[in-house]
Order: C-alpha cells, then structure tokens, then sequence
C-alpha cells in the first residue's frame, strides 16, 4: 500500500462461530493492536478519500454484538468507525434471504442501541430497509430501499446519513446513479485499495475474513500486503463469474 493508497476493513459479526461473517473477538482486538502499533492512520470513513494511506474501518449489517463486543474495543483504543445498518430489521433477526452458506442467527441492533452508539460517537450508514441485491429490483423499488433506509435511521438518531453500503456489494451503473441523489459516498465489497481514481460510489473494500492471519494486516502496507489483496480480488472475480445463472 504506497501512500496514496488507502484502505476500508469491513466487518460484520464479531462472534465464535466460525461462519464466514463472524471474526472473534480476541482476533478484532488482535487487529486493532496491529493497526495502533502500525504506521497507518485510522480515520472515519467519512475522510478516507481525503487522507491517502490511511485505513477506515466499516461494520456491516448492524448485528448487536457491535455495541456489546466491539463498541467497547474501539472507545478504549479510539479507533472510529461507521455502522451500516439494515432499517428494516432493527431490533429483530438477520433473517433475510441470504446466498451465505453457514449464516449464524443473529441478533441485530434496536432503535435504542443504534441510538446510543450514534450518540457514543459512532457513524451510523445506510445499508438499505430490507438487504436485497438492488441490481435485481425495478428502479421504484430501489429509490424505496435507499430513501426509506436513510429516512428510518435519520428519524430515530436525529443525525443526517449520508453514506450507503450496497448489501452483497451488488451495485451497477443505474444503482449507483441513484445512490448519488442521496448519500455522499457509497461502499462496495471489491477487496482493493482506495486511491485517487477510486469512484467514491463504488468504494472498494477489504473484507477482515482475508485478514484472519494476523500476518496480512501487518503487512498490509507492504508489497507483499499488496499482492495478497490482488490476489484475494481475483479469486473473488472468479467465484462471482462462477456463481452467475447460466
């Protein structure tokens, strides 16, 4: 990672259950001591175009284990981050239709806890009402999980929201388009680095299940860091080609 090149960790659950969502909790502290004793500058997501060579950290879904596990971590070590959450879901189960083989029931955030760690300090992010693959819905239907997911969570934080995670990182050119008319700055789930030509509706990420030996995020910042993530990109890049119908 050269000093233009930034980078935006995703998480989802911080659990023991060993799915491909979930990381432990010993392992995100592990992570965030890494990234203390590293060179890298961690900053709110919100800055991460304006910061090169930095590193944002992101929290998908909105599963409750974030304010029991990694809300804590993150206050002691004073590392931000941005919680994208599925309105539509709040204070329920992460019961929608998923293509994740081995998804963990899991608890998600209510209004109140959502509440509470916008008021800690946390961003709060769009990651739509009901975490559908928008490029699979009418275009009525997308403006409807977009506009209604920023409006649900601006009501209940009193803060405006101006940044959206894609659900599945499944984004095209007409999503994106909408995107634009309501949020600042959108992420999706390609693993690269963000640097000066990166569409800042299309964020890419890296997601912390490549991270799982602690190696690669210490090494994030080196050439080899680096060519591990092209590596993880292609991989990716085959397996979405594979799993297309037809």
């Amino acid at each position: 990672m050269s000093r233009k090149k930034s980078a935006i960790i995703t998480y989802h659950s911080l659990d023991d259950s060993g799915s491909s969502i979930s990381i432990s909790s010993a392992l995100f502290r592990a992570h965030l001591d890494a990234l203390i004793s590293s060179s890298l500058k961690v900053v709110p997501l919100a800055g991460v175009l304006d910061n090169p060579g930095c590193i944002a950290i992101t929290f998908d879904d909105g599963y409750r284990n974030f304010l029991k596990v990694a809300a804590p971590l993150l206050n002691e070590y004073r590392i931000p981050a941005t919680v994208f959450v599925v309105s539509g879901y709040c204070g329920r189960y992460n019961e929608w239709r998923s293509g994740v083989k081995n998804l963990p029931r899991l608890e998600m955030l209510s209004w109140a806890e959502v509440r509470e760690i916008s008021q800690a300090g946390f961003a709060i992010g769009a990651h739509t009402v009901n975490h559908p693959n928008l490029t699979t819905l009418p275009a009525a239907d997308v403006a409807r999980e977009l506009r209604g997911c920023r409006s649900d969570i601006e009501d209940r934080i009193g803060l405006p929201v101006d940044t959206l995670a894609y659900p599945y990182g499944a984004t095209s050119a007409a999503v994106c388009e909408m995107a634009k008319q309501e949020f600042r700055l959108a992420c999706g789930v390609r693993p690269q680095f963000v640097g000066p030509a990166s569409d800042p509706f299309d964020l890419p990420r890296i997601d912390a299940g490549y991270l799982r030996k602690l190696y690669w995020l210490s090494n994030l910042n080196t050439g080899l860091g680096s060519a591990y993530v092209a590596a993880q990109r292609r991989v990716a890049a085959v397996r979405a080609l594979l799993a297309r119908p037809g």
